[in-house]
């Protein structure tokens, strides 16, 4: 089977005989690590779909010996035990870890060995009590990176307010005191050399203020991460790190479940929801079910016409992010409408998040419905030119679904701000009564908006075509942030 591993970049190191390679999958933000040795490798953090990495070791005629996993994911579900029952590899955890299925707890500093190369074991807590973060061994003894999973990222580190959403009573305060404890105990006596193989970059909910890059030295961490500021009491990093957490996604503590207890193989996964459906199947089974129907297609093809009752989660952005957000029933029966040849790495997306009740897709896409003349709706949508207009004479109400932190930057006089992962927890405070207009930053989760507020009946509204980065360009009056200033 072939599996799109979408939006993927590789970056090689090569050291004496081993061989470390990052496997970075932008739209969650996730890097994975193949590591080989004299014909045998190790996979860290792999991502639900495994084939790649099998077909990587293939490449290399390698044997994949261990899957190392730093910790027990909220953001994704890995691919550990697809890749274990198709390889015989060995899956590793750290201390205090308790999987529901046959792995290896590692001990506190407990070596691995892969081909001429060690893999050791260091116990990290902080991020998750069982956090554990590997240290890469060449040949000759020399140590040469680090793999920390959420432990450190470049530029941040690990919130450690997750693992509260699944054991009680780990508080965040706890956890960023352990955290607080493996920074400066564990990691920081390393040497400055050493490269940090983290496993996310910008864009992760998992952390806060990471940057751009994916990996860099220790030594530059310690001089640049604010977490690792070698001054920093354990009160100021506690405080430091809780501040401007913002509320996890929904699905984290339903995907960590799923990585400590197990879940249906990716192929049985894939075999369930690629069943392809024509017009008449497809409506029968929305009919006798209670699937979601959810449209994949960009938001300015969605505002054209879509299935009534249909939610738009376009795939070309943060696609499995917003599912999680929007989607609260992981187990939810899903009936898919994609791009045509989109629907294999759509069903592929929605599992790596932990939705793996895809029941088919829509032979043919849209196109198929609308031949068939089956009722369809649309969404008006102006240009920023025309919101212009409308803002100097009609003073229209409008809903700004942005992030909080993007409205309190700057946001249109008197709009009002719903932020579309609270937008379900919010419908009162949105008119049917009146007329209004949406916008987002550029367009993407306005009609995700969009389409949830004509499922649920609003009609009498428009989107603004490009967001607020298209009517920033326009006169409309703005209200900007003032950083407050003490007078001396």
């Amino acid at each position: 089977m072939q599996i799109n591993m979408n939006k993927l970049s590789y970056k090689h190191y090569i050291i004496t005989t081993m061989k470390i390679e990052q496997i970075y999958t932008g739209c969650i933000a996730h890097a994975a690590y193949y590591l080989e040795s004299n014909g045998q490798a190790a996979i860290f953090d792999p991502l639900r779909e495994v084939q790649p990495y099998i077909d990587r070791a293939e490449k290399d005629n390698a044997q994949i010996k261990y899957v190392f996993e730093t910790h027990f994911h909220a953001d994704f579900v890995s691919g550990h035990l697809d890749l274990a029952q198709k390889t015989g590899a060995k899956i590793v955890y750290g201390p205090t870890a308790k999987p529901a299925f046959e792995a290896i707890t590692a001990e506190d500093n407990q070596i691995f060995e892969v081909g001429n190369c060690k893999v050791k074991a260091i116990h990290t807590p902080g991020h998750t009590m069982e956090s554990t973060t590997y240290l890469l061994i060449d040949e000759n003894g020399r140590e040469h990176g680090l793999i920390t999973g959420d432990t450190l990222f470049i530029g941040d580190v690990g919130r450690p307010d997750l693992a509260q959403h699944v054991i009680a009573d780990l508080t965040e305060e706890k956890l960023a005191g352990h955290l607080y404890d493996s920074l400066r105990n564990k990691i920081m006596p390393l040497s400055d050399d050493l490269i940090v193989y983290p496993n996310h970059g910008a864009g992760s909910a998992c952390g806060k203020k990471m940057s751009k890059e994916t990996t860099d030295t220790l030594g530059n961490q310690k001089k640049f991460n604010y977490a690792l500021r070698a001054d920093m009491t354990k009160e100021e990093f506690i405080e430091s790190v809780l501040s401007g957490l913002t509320s996890p996604p929904g699905y984290f503590p339903k995907n960590v479940i799923m990585n400590i207890t197990g879940y249906d193989s990716l192929d049985t996964v894939m075999e369930r929801g690629k069943r392809a459906l024509s017009v008449v199947e497809f409506e029968v089974v929305a009919n006798e079910t209670n699937a979601l129907i959810l449209d994949s297609r960009k938001a300015s093809e969605f505002a054209k016409g879509f299935i009534p009752n249909s939610i738009n989660i376009g795939l070309d952005s943060n696609f499995a992010m917003w599912v999680g957000e929007l989607i609260p029933d992981i187990k939810q029966e899903i009936l898919l409408v994609a791009d045509t040849g989109k629907e294999e790495e759509t069903i592929t997306r929605l599992a790596r998040v932990g939705y793996d009740f895809t029941i088919g897709f829509l032979d043919g896409g849209f196109e198929k419905w609308k031949s068939a003349q089956k009722d369809i709706e649309t969404v008006d949508r102006i240009s920023a030119e025309e919101f212009a207009v409308r803002f100097k004479t009609e003073n229209p109400f409008v809903i700004d679904v942005r992030k909080k932190s993007e409205f309190d930057s700057e946001h249109i006089e008197g709009a009002i701000n719903v932020p579309l992962n609270v937008i379900n927890n919010h419908l009162s405070e949105i008119p049917k009564d009146k007329p209004f207009i949406l916008h987002c930053a550029g367009g993407y989760r306005s009609m995700i908006a969009a389409s949830i507020l004509k499922q649920r009946g609003w009609e009498n509204f428009v989107d603004v075509e490009g967001g607020f980065a298209a009517i920033s360009k326009t006169e409309v009056p703005r209200t900007e942030y003032v950083c407050p200033t003490t007078l001396l």
